[in-house]
């Protein structure tokens, strides 16, 4: 007699996680488990989903997910596994859920891959000056001051561009630069210096790493000893010129002191990350004309969105068969993850 499958619950906010789980992901799901509703759970506490949580083996998670601690586990008894079509899962995780033995992972390693193609075109465009030229252009419409700029010594060739961070992202911007004629250096405090060779990059302190590079690209994690890990003594040894780019998270510049040094003019910043997430409406990151400023767009988007929901499911079906998982997040990493 054949077993029943394993009964699963989506749980994210629909509006916010469009694509994520395409027609033929969700028909790909249900060759494994039994998907006790179409409809995704946004409140563990309605009324309405008191009797399916209690069925529920599986939660297959997103954007939008609700906090899950030990109030809310009380309502999953049968809950063996979540797996998070999204990033990061330190947000709405409490210890409870790993206390109790319920298997995670996350399909944080498919929203890498659109960061770091995000970053590698921004450190490459800001290689260029291509913010500059268009400043100047918009702003003379004429080529005379364009061809000023293009005499100083600006391009790609030969570029220092300074990775922080050897995380998942850390390491796939690097890999994507290996092809291109760029000088690459590396802070990573629990790097070895093999390690970094082992990437093909030079370790160095964060101090020369902020002093000698032309485009600086931070990847990270936000941890109580990171937070403003790039202050105003680490902005003002920035060369005249440089570009910082984050697309990690906005706690890990002082934004005051970052703001002050991009009021001088000296330096430039491709911002896809705030601290808090949306800057206030008077806040000079709209304003000022050397920053270019994005709403938190370098992750997953629109058809991207796809991989996220497609790593979640291969997760599942591993966990169906009792194969390894290859995206577990275990209590420890939440310590390094962003």
């Amino acid at each position: 007699m054949t077993s029943p499958l394993p009964r699963l619950s989506l749980v994210m906010d629909p509006e916010r996680t469009q694509h994520v789980l395409t027609p033929q992901a969700l028909e790909r799901l249900s060759q494994s488990v039994e998907i006790l509703d179409a409809g995704r759970i946004c409140d563990f506490h309605a009324a309405s989903v008191k009797e399916q949580l209690a069925r529920t083996d599986i939660l297959l998670t997103g954007w939008g997910c609700p906090d899950i601690g030990a109030r809310e586990l009380a309502l999953m008894p049968r809950l063996s596994l979540i797996s998070h079509a999204a990033g990061t899962v330190k947000y709405f995780l409490s210890q409870a859920v790993f206390d109790r033995g319920i298997t995670v992972c996350s399909a944080a390693e498919a929203n890498a891959q659109p960061v770091a193609e995000f970053s590698l075109a921004m450190i490459l465009l800001a290689g260029k000056r291509t913010f500059g030229f268009r400043r100047l252009y918009l702003e003379h419409r004429d080529r005379a001051p364009v061809e000023r700029l293009q005499a100083q010594a600006i391009g790609n060739l030969g570029l220092t561009v300074g990775v922080v961070g050897a995380s998942r992202i850390g390491r796939r911007v690097i890999n994507l630069l290996q092809p291109f004629d760029l000088n690459l250096i590396l802070f990573d405090p629990l790097l070895s210096v093999a390690e970094a060779q082992k990437l093909g990059v030079r370790l160095v302190s964060l101090e020369e790493l902020m002093a000698v590079s032309d485009v600086i690209s931070l990847h990270a994690p936000s941890l109580p000893q990171t937070r403003h890990m790039i202050g105003a003594d680490a902005l003002a040894r920035m060369k005249n010129g440089a570009t910082l780019i984050n697309t990690a998270r906005g706690a890990l510049v002082d934004e005051d002191a970052l703001l002050a040094e991009l009021k001088t003019g000296r330096i430039e910043a491709v911002i896809d990350v705030t601290d808090p997430e949306v800057p206030p409406p008077d806040s000079p990151f709209y304003s000022l004309p050397n920053v270019f400023l994005t709403p938190h767009i370098a992750g997953a988007t629109g058809l991207e969105r796809a991989r996220l929901g497609d790593m979640a499911i291969a997760e599942i079906e591993r966990f169906c068969r009792q194969a390894p998982l290859q995206q577990q997040v275990r209590p420890e990493h939440l310590e390094l993850i962003a």
